[in-house]
């Protein structure tokens, strides 16, 4: 079976030979083609080209159309990045300043005819003609609630969110939520097939169950209207959420959850099955790569042995990382994949 396959199966509960393994390794392709990140992420092609020279590599089960997250906000007319050698690149010019330009910011109807999308294309289309069909492709799309947060910084967004004036709150989430239906449309139109729904305020840790339901979940709702759930995971960052997943699967639609390595993977699994038996539904255990920058490969693979243990019962089970940062070891990668194809065999 392929990656694309085994991935299907897994979200179906049909026969595979192994769970699915996937790898987030994103920053890692410009040292694998020994560039600096400025230069590796000038250009699609060579985004393309890292992201399946990694694959060949490791030989995990997806690649990635994601530049890095400031690439939305450019979209929306950021215009400096700041680069580094040993992270991600992040937004160094806020598109919003003051509570003013919230009225100014206008979303492109076209985001395909905006110049920075053209790289973003070829990266797809590259990754499309190569591997299409084949292995899943990757997209990383920022929920309207937490978009404003790359837009004018965590800070001011917070500010606005709960003392700001409602109006121009409102005005800048809905125009939040109208770029993330674009982009989604956009997405799909260029060939991904797995979309990551990134949303910190999805999960009561940041904003409590109270705002969740009362803010959180409209909005959510708003940007998945009338939109095909079939490839969106739902996904917090690191932050647990397992609290909110019946909610999220009954009132969002959404049953794919791509979790943090501090829940409880039985209690999510168990939830998850309980909602999810007549429809595609998927928990993916996530290692802790943090910690595994200091692990040896051997506690790697005890780690990854204990996550298989309790997510393959049952199926419906995805083992993943997160967004894999540049000072992890190369032998603790294989460790994981390695471990994964293992511990991850089905009967």
């Amino acid at each position: 079976m392929t990656p694309l396959e085994i991935l299907t199966a897994a979200a179906t509960g049909a026969p595979a030979p192994r769970v699915p393994v996937f790898c987030n390794l994103l920053d890692q392709g410009a040292r694998e083609l020994g560039m600096s990140q400025r230069e590796y992420y000038s250009r699609g092609a060579n985004v393309a080209a890292g992201q399946l020279a990694m694959q060949r590599r490791y030989g995990h089960d997806n690649v990635w159309s994601l530049f890095y997250v400031g690439r939305e906000a450019e979209l929306l007319g950021c215009r400096e990045i700041l680069y580094a050698d040993d992270g991600a690149p992040n937004v160094a010019d806020f598109v919003i300043k003051d509570w003013d330009d919230v009225a100014r910011l206008e979303v492109p109807a076209d985001l395909t005819a905006h110049p920075a999308w053209a790289e973003q294309a070829e990266c797809l289309r590259i990754l499309r003609e190569e591997v299409g069909g084949r292995i899943p492709i990757c997209a990383y799309l920022t929920a309207s609630n937490s978009l404003p947060a790359i837009l004018m910084g965590m800070e001011k967004w917070i500010e606005l969110l709960m003392m700001g004036p409602v109006d121009v709150r409102d005005n800048l989430l809905a125009k939040c939520s109208l770029f993330f239906r674009r982009q989604f449309a956009a997405y799909a139109a260029a060939g991904a097939n797995v979309f990551l729904y990134s949303t910190p305020f999805g999960s009561t840790y940041l904003v409590g169950r109270k705002r969740f339901e009362a803010w959180a979940l409209p909005w959510m709702k708003r940007d998945l209207l009338d939109l095909d759930r079939t490839g969106i995971v739902y996904y917090c960052g690191m932050t647990p959420f397992g609290d909110v997943i019946p909610t999220v699967m009954d009132e969002l639609g959404v049953t794919l959850h791509y979790l943090s390595p501090l829940e409880d993977l039985y209690a999510a699994k168990a939830d998850i099955a309980a909602r999810g038996c007549d429809r595609p539904a998927l928990a993916c255990g996530v290692i802790d790569d943090i910690k595994m920058i200091r692990w040896t490969p051997q506690e790697t693979r005890a780690e990854v042995h204990r996550l298989c243990e309790i997510g393959k019962p049952g199926g419906h089970f995805l083992l993943g990382t997160g967004l894999m940062p540049m000072a992890l070891p190369e032998a603790s990668i294989r460790a994981f994949v390695e471990a994964g194809m293992e511990y991850g065999r089905l009967p």
